[in-house]
């Protein structure tokens, strides 16, 4: 089992930045792909970002130049760093893992951008 805990959450102003962290215990070895998506209310949870173990990246077009995703393997933690924040991007934020076969879901995190 994988555990995945999201951090970093909260209100922001357009424009604006956060960093979401997510510490990742349990059954880390094996894990290949890491990621956040995000679920906005009426809308389908749609993938942000990713990043495989080789350190490859994939964005969404719609944050594609404005979050960059990283992770520290020291730290089991993975990061997603949001920067010129739009109305658009308010969501839950949720980070992901894939161990084998296996998908793992953090609980989620509250991202609102409002002025």
């Amino acid at each position: 089992q994988v555990q995945l805990v999201e951090s970093g959450g909260g209100l922001v102003q357009p424009g604006g930045s956060l960093r979401l962290s997510c510490a990742a215990s349990g059954k880390i070895f094996g894990i290949s792909i890491m990621g956040w998506y995000r679920q906005a209310p009426g809308h389908q949870r749609e993938l942000v970002a990713t990043i495989i173990s080789g350190g490859n990246t994939n964005y969404a077009d719609s944050v594609k130049g404005r979050f960059t995703i990283s992770r520290d393997d020291a730290k089991n933690t993975l990061y997603l760093q949001m920067n010129i924040l739009k109305p658009e991007d308010t969501a839950v934020y949720y980070c992901y893992a894939r161990r084998i076969a296996d998908d793992y879901w953090g609980q989620g995190t509250q991202v609102t951008v409002s002025s």
